[in-house]
């Protein structure tokens, strides 16, 4: 494997083509903007959270603050990645994409494909903010930081009279000693203060959309690196129709930024291998720098950028003089997620200690044989050179991999002892698919078919020969642009599918595929559709067959995932005849009106309130909405377990010692009678949420009602 090599098209060269990528010259404006757009949105989220994961740790993570330090390193990096692809400095355009390949319509296809995306996410946004499940929590977590700039979150005990019978701990909130510590790793929380600080929760939410637009754009941009700009826009559409990209685009969910960071590190890193100079070292180091700080937003993160270290150590090998500056951008971003992780989120990390620790021992274990290796032919006589049988063996190798995923169903059941409140939820969904009860199981069994709902067959065969072609092309040393992109989805693939390690029903565990599975499939999908039609023309096959051929793999790659994100189906009915309708995700907006209800639960509190939940028997709220009442109603909220009328009476009398409104919340009316005052309901919130699907495609929605009532006890 080299990176020195001379390159290779995949096809009939084009002109001033290398590598099957098109490389830039004087002139290409649609070129260099495509890539110039692409890795902003990368670049300025890099230079958000460098800035930002310092200032939260000081405790000065602040409008001002970020305005001050925050976007100048922003503008600097921006400046450096858009300057880096024209030269650094007075040298001829260093990006990947070609000047004279890249066509204006396929920059504004790419960037159509991305606007409408975002637009089709705005329309229908969910307002998931009450804590049910993660994206909330990342709501609830940039909440507190927008308002308070700091962490972890006090508990304030001294406005319930340093009492004893309550507990501060809520779903996605530890209670660790004094304080409270949110779950998650912090970078997605930063990212949505800027919301909170810009319009309030309602521009916090919509920082999906513009986020999963992003990851479009970025992917887009990729593509046409990696295959050509003309292809750019099919792939585009290909994922922006999944469903798995519309339902993490839809809530505030982790895997948009981090698929922004790490697609954008990739455009990074592929550029930096068409530049020289300056130029290159620049890109290198920022590509680094993106790809090491999707650990600082996804702890899963932390797995998908593994393959980076031995490639640094190829680069080093090679002497290629842009090794030390991605080794140093990664290693800055890597280390930001350790320090996050360590000082910040250490219960989080504890809470998942059982794939962290191993995670932990293979990064040191790649590290070392990493450094060993480099050391080793580094100081060798002679460069190493694979044998010839070595590319056949590595063109197997994809082809082996998904045949055993494919076969895995019918050879195990994976099954692993768990949390009782997930194999609870496993047997009840179970229960409601009429599946047979077995809460131990965890269905990773079936992750490729995960692929082939949101996906399709047709896209996981032409990656699967994408991948064959590329890794034996890697392995010659033709393809180097290729070695880490397929490096690092390989990995991804491989690894994510094997144990997704996620709760199975969907469409949740689909969020799973989204940074790197399903791009990395269809990445590699439509470069096979290019090698065909390349392969096609250099047999003197006809413009008219070479265009049924890419409109029947366009088709292919396009319609499954559009069948099962809008659930068309065609029914027979006797007047209307044969009908087509879609009832999927797609069209369906989840989690509405929550925002406005928790606002009215905010209004109704009375000042100075020392808000208790009272967690009785089936009378519940406290879990999902004690941080709630924290972060977005600016009030101190604990919870009341074991709340017998003698303990409430003196949890009452100490709030009232500290000077403050005592205030008792409940899910039912009744729960409240036992401690005085008039109960009145303050919420009463009736949404729909996501149903959860174990062995089928997701295409329903399930009711969700969620009910609140407060009374103020008398003196």
């Amino acid at each position: 494997m080299s990176l020195g090599a001379r390159t290779k098209s995949s096809g009939p060269p084009a002109t001033g083509s290398a590598d099957g990528v098109e490389v830039a010259g004087r002139g290409n404006q649609a070129g260099l903007l495509l890539a110039r757009l692409s890795l902003l949105p990368a670049l300025l989220a890099a230079g958000w959270l460098v800035v930002g994961l310092p200032m939260l740790m000081a405790g000065v993570f602040s409008p001002v603050a970020m305005v001050i330090v925050g976007v100048p390193v922003m503008m600097a990096l921006g400046y450096a990645g858009w300057r880096g692809l024209a030269g650094w400095p007075g040298q001829r355009l260093a990006g990947a994409l070609a000047v004279g390949s890249a066509p204006w319509w396929s920059v504004a296809a790419v960037i159509a494909v991305a606007v409408a995306f975002g637009a089709d996410q705005v329309i229908f946004h969910s307002q998931f903010v009450i804590v049910t499940r993660d994206p909330a929590s990342y709501v609830q977590f940039g909440a507190w930081i927008a308002g308070h700039g700091s962490l972890p979150i006090p508990q304030d005990s001294a406005a319930f009279g340093l009492s004893h019978d309550v507990t501060f701990q809520s779903a996605a909130f530890y209670q660790v000693g004094g304080s409270v510590v949110p779950q998650f790793m912090a970078g997605l929380p930063m990212v949505l203060a800027a919301g909170f600080w810009i319009g309030g929760v309602n521009a916090a939410v919509l920082a999906a959309p513009v986020l999963g637009a992003c990851a479009i754009l970025t992917f887009g941009g990729l593509v046409a690196r990696l295959v050509a700009p003309r292809w750019a826009p099919l792939a585009a559409l290909a994922l922006a129709v999944t469903l798995p990209m519309q339902f993490t685009s839809r809530s505030t969910y982790s895997e948009p930024l981090a698929a922004v960071l790490f697609l954008g590190g990739l455009c990074l890193v592929v550029d930096c291998l068409a530049a020289k100079g300056a130029a290159a070292r620049v890109l290198a180091g920022l590509g680094g720098l993106a790809l090491g700080l999707t650990f600082l937003v996804r702890l899963d993160g932390a797995s998908d950028i593994l393959p980076v270290i031995p490639y640094c150590g190829l680069l080093v090998v090679t002497r290629r003089p842009l090794a030390w500056p991605m080794i140093a951008g990664f290693a800055l971003g890597a280390v930001c997620g350790v320090v996050d992780g360590v000082w910040l989120s250490w219960p989080y990390l504890q809470a998942n200690m059982t794939s962290v620790q191993p995670l932990a021992e293979i990064a040191i274990v790649v590290v070392v044989l990493t450094i060993a290796v480099t050391l080793l032919v580094l100081h060798g006589r002679r460069p190493y050179r694979p044998p010839a049988w070595a590319g056949y063996a590595a063109a197997a190798v994809p082809v082996l991999v998904m045949i055993g995923f494919t076969i895995r169903p019918y050879l195990q059941v994976v099954r692993a002892r768990s949390l009782a409140s997930f194999q609870s939820a496993i047997a009840a969904y179970q229960l409601a698919e009429n599946q047979p009860i077995d809460p131990s199981r965890q269905y990773y069994e079936i992750s490729l078919r995960w692929v082939f709902w949101y996906v399709g067959i047709p896209a996981v065969v032409l990656a699967t020969l994408a991948a064959a072609i590329l890794a034996r092309r890697c392995i010659r040393g033709t393809t180097p642009s290729w070695t880490l992109p397929l490096l690092i989805f390989g990995w991804a693939i491989l690894s994510t599918l094997y144990r997704p390690a996620i709760t199975p029903d969907q469409p949740w565990a689909s969020r799973r595929l989204v940074p790197a599975v399903l791009p990395g499939f269809l990445l590699l999908a439509v470069w096979a559709v290019r090698w065909i039609t390349d392969w096609l023309r250099a047999r003197g096959t006809g413009v008219a067959i070479r265009g049924v051929v890419i409109g029947c793999c366009a088709v292919a790659l396009l319609v499954p995932a559009t069948i099962t994100t809008f659930g068309l189906k065609l029914h027979d009915y006797r007047r209307a005849g044969i009908t087509l309708t879609a009832t999927g995700l797609g069209l369906k907006t989840t989690y509405a009106g929550e925002i406005s209800a928790v606002q009215g639960m905010c209004r109704a509190l009375p000042r100075k309130a020392s808000v208790v939940f009272v967690n009785a028997g089936e009378s519940k709220g406290g879990n999902e909405l004690a941080e709630v009442i924290r972060g977005m109603c600016d009030e101190p909220a604990a919870i009341a377990n074991d709340a017998t009328t003698a303990r409430v009476a003196a949890l009452l009398h100490g709030i009232r010692q500290a000077g403050r409104v005592p205030v008792l919340l409940a899910g039912y009316g009744r729960a409240l009678m036992p401690y005085g005052g008039v109960p009145r309901r303050i919420m009463a919130l009736h949404t729909t949420i996501d149903s959860e699907s174990l062995t089928v495609p997701p295409t329903e929605t399930t009711p969700f009602n969620l009910a609140v009532w407060m009374t103020e006890p008398p003196t």
